[in-house]
């Protein structure tokens, strides 16, 4: 049925998969919630660097993981290994989420998934190159983590994520089905997620959920350029803010000799909801800068390839200015505060 579906009408077999995607993340997370397991899988206690308030469950991986794995394993069972390697990691961080584990066995395990995938579908260029795409796609597994941290806000970088590499493996120049029908099924899951994670959130993403979810931006990001769907810049044009955000954090604590994977609330998102904006519409703005980056990245796969590369910088210009106004706007509000007391 699937593949006489996708004959007649890619477009449609996706959104087919992701409501069925969305359907089940969301009745896994229901049942979670309603049993009262979520809470004993693992809780989020507040502290003072938490932007909530209360004790929430950080189960939503339990929902996103599990319906990504079949999916990738239905749909496009060439890609196996990336499910493998996201549900060890899934294990991994539950541990974490539960008891704690070290920075250095967290970081061991991610190196570990990225090596495989690398190994086992080396692209070819030059080994330099795999070593820098694979340092990149470990970044991309810890800033996805670093960034969830507000409502709304990694479950709808998902969505808009996956659904963006969905409508370049379906309808780019050179489209792959498979690649975009699992895509299209992670993007759905995100949706079943935001039904109990956009504000006021009842359940956080987790790392279990957070670590796959960067795993699965870099695995399938590398997967897709490796098979030609489309150049290395894409998946960094797509989740560009993402990228942006926490690299920018990431380089400022350095500077300040800072451990930069303590807790913290210095990222732009988590100073536009202190200064007032709210968890809702901080997400709203994302999602609008998001998407907006989408739409270039996959209208830029039709130019040339000097184009390409001025749509990326362009971009990358844009994305450097709306953080300085986030940051002109914490400023001001500093300078008040400090006058104030």
């Amino acid at each position: 049925m699937l593949s006489s579906l996708l004959e007649a009408s890619p477009s449609l077999a996706a959104v087919s998969i992701a409501v069925l995607a969305s359907i089940a993340c969301a009745l896994i997370l229901q049942a979670l919630l309603r049993t009262g397991l979520a809470w004993r899988l693992a809780t989020d206690i507040p502290n003072e660097r938490s932007l909530h308030e209360r004790p929430t469950p950080r189960v939503g991986g339990w929902g996103i993981v599990p319906v990504a794995v079949v999916a990738l394993f239905a749909i496009a069972p060439s890609m196996w290994l990336i499910a493998a390697c996201a549900v060890f990691l899934a294990a991994v961080s539950q541990i974490d989420d539960r008891r704690g584990l070290p920075a250095r066995v967290r970081f061991a395990a991610h190196i570990v998934a990225v090596a495989v995938v690398i190994a086992a579908h080396p692209a070819g260029v030059p080994w330099w190159v795999l070593v820098l795409v694979g340092f990149l796609m470990v970044w991309l597994i810890n800033l996805y983590n670093f960034m969830d941290g507000s409502d709304g806000l990694a479950g709808g970088m998902a969505l808009f994520g996956f659904g963006g590499y969905a409508l370049a493996a379906l309808a780019g120049p050179a489209p792959q089905a498979d690649l975009g029908l699992a895509c299209a099924a992670i993007a759905g899951a995100a949706v079943g997620f935001l039904t109990l994670n956009f504000h006021p959130a009842r359940i956080f993403l987790g790392d279990a959920g957070s670590i796959p979810l960067g795993f699965l931006a870099g695995a399938l990001g590398y997967w897709g350029w490796q098979r030609g769907v489309w150049p290395v810049w894409f998946p960094a044009l797509v989740f560009a803010p993402f990228i942006a955000d926490a690299s920018v954090t990431l380089l400022r604590r350095l500077s300040r000799g800072e451990k930069f994977w303590q807790a913290h609330r210095e990222h732009y998102y988590q100073r536009m909801v202190r200064l007032g904006v709210g968890h809702a519409r901080t997400a709203l703005a994302w999602y609008l800068l998001m998407l907006a980056g989408i739409i270039l990245a996959n209208w830029a796969l039709r130019f040339s390839l000097a184009a390409q590369w001025s749509a990326v910088a362009g971009w990358a210009v844009v994305v450097m200015a709306a953080g300085l106004v986030v940051d002109a706007c914490w400023r001001r509000h500093e300078t008040r505060h400090s006058e104030q007391s």
